[in-house]
């Protein structure tokens, strides 16, 4: 299962970055655009000492405006009995905002409007501009890898402004990314809902649907994981990834026709939705797989009846053999016709990128499962030349031969993964773009002394397995049983997998 729409974000938030100041911080006083009159002597104190603070050029004197507007509006909602007033309100939101304190500027904001509903807008404009700066503070305190601070912007900037949603989504994924697992589906919810009411918002909506599903699916609440899933597919009905998602939840869930007719659709349009989509769904469907039941308590409770009905041993085993085979015959029917679906949408991923490792690995994997060696031995050997100094591909060409009787051949490979390989190399990350691809790598020395320095030089591919680029990667001596990682990035287009050698 793929995680996760991550909502890293490029830039600040569209349309908002050209005024760096919240009305608030800007030197000249915006009078309310709403029919809001003092009404007191101490409410119009307030709103003066704001007006100075406002356009003041000395710090230490603005601090002493705020301080003194805060002691006046104070004390109109106290001794003064202005609680009943919607300026005591509005201006002590005012204050607040010139003092950062977003929840109370909330609360102040929230009794002003329920006093004075014609002030709604304007103060919705107000809340609006405060939460636009904050949460283009926590987007930079986020680029720079702050996510403390982020994390802390995104809060109050959610707590002055919730009528739209990308407060709410940012938040969900750093809280994800930070173990905190139902506070992030919690976040992700409320953007999903609160998008839901504008379709200006329907990619928000899509993403927090998106990311709310994976939570779901990855804590196995498959109950939840299958409503956020159709709910997305309300608004994107032929999403493959997501359609695959809700397949495999409703394998787990017991509604394997169901499943697998999603599964089918799939793969029937594997040609035009393009291979990745088929290798994810290969994935869903592999992983969908229940693990084997266990057959002990059936067993035992045969046994236990034969000893009741004074079987003899030879009856005992003869009848309670056949209750558990037949547990495991079902188990592997149902097992071998998902393998056979996942080998599907492997083989049409591998038709549309013959060269891809990931795909080339899963597709092995699957006949493995199905023990097709006749059809595992030429994609494990086309594996072994992408991939041939990593020791997972090597046992797989390694089992391949042993399936097809290559006694030879399969000590040769076997003896490569355990004995004469040095350093294993894992590609964990390949990323390819429309204009570039970057790969990540990780060297482990496989020996009790550094190895020996050498170069890894990485063919990048097309569809076609032509070479559109190439790019080395210098491994150094690295300590016994240490790793290296390495990165690399080809910027051309058409790339779709890699192969290496080396040098």
């Amino acid at each position: 299962m793929r995680m996760f729409r991550n909502a890293v974000v490029g830039c600040f938030v569209a349309g908002l970055a050209f005024a760096p100041q919240s009305q608030a911080q800007q030197a000249k006083w915006a009078p309310a655009k709403c029919d809001i009159k003092p009404g007191h002597f101490l409410v119009n104190s307030g709103l003066l000492y704001l007006k100075s603070a406002t356009e003041t050029r000395f710090d230490d004197q603005k601090q002493k405006d705020l301080r003194d507007a805060r002691g006046v509006l104070t004390q109109a909602l106290t001794t003064g009995n202005q609680e009943k007033n919607p300026a005591a309100w509005y201006y002590f939101g005012r204050y607040y905002l010139m003092a950062g304190d977003l929840p109370g500027a909330d609360s102040a904001f929230t009794r002003a409007e329920a006093l004075k509903p014609e002030c709604k807008e304007d103060i919705g404009i107000w809340r609006r501009d405060a939460w636009r700066v904050t949460l283009n503070a926590g987007i930079a305190a986020w680029q720079a890898n702050n996510t403390d601070s982020a994390t802390a912007s995104f809060r109050r900037a959610n707590s002055i402004f919730q009528a739209e949603p990308q407060g709410f989504k940012y938040l969900g994924s750093l809280l994800y990314n930070a173990g905190q697992i139902d506070s992030a589906a919690f976040y992700f919810r409320r953007a999903a809902d609160i998008a839901a009411k504008d379709p200006k918002f329907a990619e928000d909506r899509r993403d927090a649907l998106f990311n709310l599903g994976r939570v779901h699916h990855s804590q196995r609440r498959w109950a939840e994981a299958e409503a956020t899933y159709r709910e997305y597919l309300t608004i994107v009905p032929n999403d493959a990834e997501i359609l695959a998602s809700l397949g495999s939840v409703l394998s787990q869930t017991g509604q394997k026709d169901s499943a697998f007719a999603l599964y089918r659709r799939i793969i029937a349009k594997g040609d035009s939705l393009g291979a990745m989509t088929l290798f994810r769904t290969g994935v869903e469907i592999f992983q969908g797989v229940p693990q084997p039941p266990d057959t002990a308590a059936p067993g035992g409770t045969c046994r236990a009846e034969a000893r009741t009905n004074r079987l003899t041993p030879a009856r005992m085993r003869a009848r309670c053999d056949s209750v558990t085979k037949a547990i495991m015959r079902d188990y592997d029917a149902a097992a071998n016709g998902s393998y056979k679906l996942a080998a599907q949408a492997f083989e049409g991923g591998v038709k549309l990128n013959p060269y891809y490792r990931d795909g080339l690995f899963n597709l092995v994997n699957t006949y493995l499962q199905l023990n097709d060696s006749a059809a595992m031995l030429p994609v494990a050997q086309r594996l072994v030349r992408a991939d041939p100094m990593n020791r997972m591909s090597l046992r797989l060409l390694a089992f391949s031969h042993q399936r097809v009787g290559h006694i030879d051949s399969t000590l040769h490979y076997l003896r490569m993964a355990d004995s004469t390989l040095t350093t294993d190399i894992t590609v964990s990350e390949f990323g390819p773009q429309e204009q570039s691809a970057e790969l990540k790598g990780i060297a482990t020395n496989l020996r009790s002394r550094p190895n020996t320095p050498f170069k890894l030089v990485f063919d990048f591919l097309n569809t076609k397995g032509e070479v559109v680029a190439t790019q080395a990667a210098d491994i150094p001596a690295i300590a016994g049983q240490e790793t290296f990682q390495f990165e690399l990035k080809a910027t051309v287009a058409g790339i779709a997998a890699w192969r290496y050698h080396k040098e």
